[in-house]
């Protein structure tokens, strides 16, 4: 029995190579798994459960032939695609989790999360996060034409990559301070998330004990999926064919 884990898989019609990588990854090995983990930006923005695009609508399609085997498939909103509902649940049979969230897997309580919550050296994205994330605006969003909607995200994601360009690197990344208060918060010491994209296992220690804090991998030049299983985790990159 393993559990699999992917996030910032960034997911669209114009990277179709990914889209066709993880399709396969649903009708085969999730197919053996206990359980998939998808931590936060499965797509490149998602503009609500009504949104009829092709490339996402066969990702969703995908989803729901999983689930349908009977292997759950746990999704959590990312900075990307924050607008998932009950309408996204019902389309592809996964739960929509909580950010951030604890899952006793092998007997271990992980936390898992997106990530951008530790990353508070950021404020000015912080702040922005605590406006799009109210339930006020999601209401208001959605409320607009579906037309409406698309070129908000798409203006959203040209304001994300110049604000992402305009930051040191270092602004980008977990702060140890958010990182050692998760541990702290839940009484965990294991952890999982992405958004950073940057890949690695971090030791931390926490009030005296070690902890694991591991990091996924985004979906650019190729799949990268994280196993768990009961001798620990293991990472898998696989290039695009």
């Amino acid at each position: 029995m393993k559990y699999l884990f992917v996030s910032d898989l960034h997911l669209e019609a114009a990277a179709p190579q990914a889209i066709d990588a993880f399709v396969g990854l649903l009708g085969g090995e999730a197919r053996e798994a206990a359980a998939l983990y998808i931590l936060g930006d499965l797509f490149e923005s998602w503009v609500g459960d009504d949104d009829p695009d092709p490339a996402r609508d066969r990702v969703c399609r995908a989803i729901e032939a999983l689930t349908a085997t009977g292997v759950p498939v746990f999704v959590m909103h990312g900075n990307r695609d924050f607008l998932y509902g009950a309408g996204f649940e019902a389309r592809t049979g996964a739960e929509v989790l909580p950010d951030p969230c604890v899952a006793t897997l092998f007997g271990r309580r992980v936390l898992l999360t997106h990530g951008d919550l530790l990353c508070t050296g950021d404020a000015a994205y912080q702040e922005l996060r605590s406006t799009v994330r109210a339930a006020s605006f999601r209401e208001r969003v959605l409320a607009l034409p579906l037309e409406a909607r698309q070129t908000l995200a798409d203006a959203a994601r040209a304001g994300s990559k110049a604000h992402v360009a305009a930051q040191r690197a270092e602004i980008m990344d977990v702060t140890p301070e958010a990182v050692l208060a998760a541990f702290r918060a839940t009484g965990t010491r294991v952890m999982v998330h992405g958004h950073t994209h940057r890949p690695a296992e971090h030791g931390h220690v926490v009030d005296g004990e070690q902890a694991l804090r591991v990091v996924l991998d985004a979906w650019y030049e190729g799949g990268s999926v994280l196993t768990l299983d009961a001798s620990g985790f293991a990472r898998r990159a696989t290039p695009f064919a």
